[in-house]
């Protein structure tokens, strides 16, 4: 005679609500320790914080809280919270959304640690718009995080009409603004094209 399965018991909301959470500070916990393991600096050497810079052709791009490349990773965002979305369909079952952010989160963090790896900093350098990139600050990958994490809460309460306009609009902005973009990041790491090198540098 076998014995009935044990019942399942379920996580009460709450107690699942703050594994999450825990889970979320552990792995930004750990993308800060492996940056700075890699000799990534804190902050930036020129020893100041400023809440937003600016200038992306010179030492201090990527080295503050925000820049013209946070709309970028607030893009990533709704990105990732797309592709949660579209794992949960393939599937036949939505992702548990705290699962889905945990993803989203994870797959963020190995970006900010690939980003900063010698080979991905010397492919930047090798176009004219990041010639003084040195990698990120330590508290800018963080906020890089931060602002992915917002993009994906964004896209979670939003219109996807919305989402996708204030996309557009951020590309198009940035784009015009300082000649990059989430877009030209891409291209240009990874097939990089000369003709945007020149319109990037001005000529």
């Amino acid at each position: 005679m076998h014995s009935a399965p044990a019942p399942r018991v379920d996580r009460p909301a709450g107690v699942r609500t703050v594994l999450y959470v825990a889970l979320a500070l552990c792995l930004i916990a750990l993308t800060v320790a492996v940056l700075l393991a890699m000799g990534q600096t804190a902050i930036c050497t020129c020893g100041t914080v400023e809440l937003w810079h600016g200038t992306v052709k010179d030492s201090g791009s990527s080295q503050h809280l925000t820049d013209w490349y946070t709309p970028s990773h607030i893009i990533h965002g709704f990105l990732f919270y797309c592709g949660t979305w579209l794992v949960g369909f393939v599937r036949g079952r939505p992702l548990a959304l705290g699962v889905a952010f945990l993803l989203a989160l994870g797959v963020e963090c190995a970006w900010e640690v690939a980003e900063n790896t010698n080979m991905v900093i010397d492919r930047y350098r090798a176009t004219n718009i990041a010639l003084n990139y040195y990698g990120d600050s330590v508290i800018n990958s963080v906020m890089d995080v931060s602002a992915m994490i917002a993009g994906f809460w964004l896209a979670r309460i939003w219109p996807v009409s919305l989402t996708v306009v204030i996309a557009l609009l951020m590309e198009l902005i940035v784009g015009y603004w300082i000649r990059d973009n989430l877009i030209l990041n891409i291209i240009m790491l990874i097939y990089p094209i000369e003709a945007i090198n020149r319109w990037q540098a001005g000529s």
